[in-house]
């Protein structure tokens, strides 16, 4: 029997490397990619693979959005996240917006293979550092409560969040936080995924909302590009 796979990550080489590594199975067909998440929702609409390889911070759509999506427009597709968050909170929104596979970036090509296997037959598969126990556990624990994308963030990205909100430029962030300015804005990037921002106003919205800076003296705008005026000018 063989199985028609559909690969949705927006980084071409990780997609081109888990198409090598599935098209090593010869009962494995995959049939599309996507590098967003609304294109995503469109084309397994379309194609109605039997299995959905995806990855939780997509561009476009976050992944547990994808995922609900998925479940309404095509049922009968089973979804595997690939994500390189073990953290139990992400695999725990993930089961209950309808993945029933969760493998880690870092685990063998193999164990995807299995992990597609297991969810096509309907049962579930964790990468091995989660346990169904611990999931159990911690569903329990967190029972009525939603994720919090905030608690999902480094120390590091929390503070450059922080900063940001404030109002400081990346190279200000960077000396105040004795980084490079390239480090701070990879922090950035990484912020806005997890987050599900799309630029740094939204960013700043979000820290506004989340109280991390008093709403009555949100950051202004550009300021550190404002030039001082010269005495006596109007």
């Amino acid at each position: 029997m063989t199985l028609t796979l559909f690969v949705a990550d927006d980084h071409p080489i990780v997609r081109e490397g888990l198409r090598a590594v599935l098209e090593t199975d010869a009962h494995f067909k995959l049939v599309g990619q996507a590098a967003d998440g609304r294109e995503t929702i469109r084309l397994v609409e379309e194609l109605r693979p039997d299995v959905l390889v995806l990855d939780l911070m997509m561009p476009g759509l976050e992944g547990l959005e994808v995922i609900r999506q998925v479940a309404r427009r095509s049922p009968r597709t089973r979804v595997v996240v690939l994500s390189m968050h073990a953290n139990e909170a992400y695999v725990v929104a993930a089961l209950g917006a309808g993945a029933l596979g969760y493998v880690l970036k870092g685990s063998p090509a193999g164990e995807l293979i299995t992990a597609i296997r297991a969810v096509a037959s309907g049962k579930r598969y964790f990468s091995a550092p989660i346990s169904e126990k611990a999931l159990e556990r911690y569903m329990q624990k967190s029972e009525g409560n939603p994720l919090d994308l905030y608690n999902t963030l480094t120390s590091r990205e929390q503070e450059v969040l922080f900063q940001t909100a404030k109002g400081l430029s990346g190279l200000e962030i960077a000396k105040c936080l004795f980084i490079s300015p390239r480090t701070v804005e990879s922090h950035r990037a990484n912020l806005m995924r997890k987050l599900g921002v799309r630029n740094q106003k939204e960013l700043v919205r979000y820290a506004i909302e989340r109280g991390l800076v008093p709403s009555e003296h949100p950051p202004a705008a550009g300021r550190q590009n404002e030039q001082p005026k010269l005495e006596g000018t109007r």
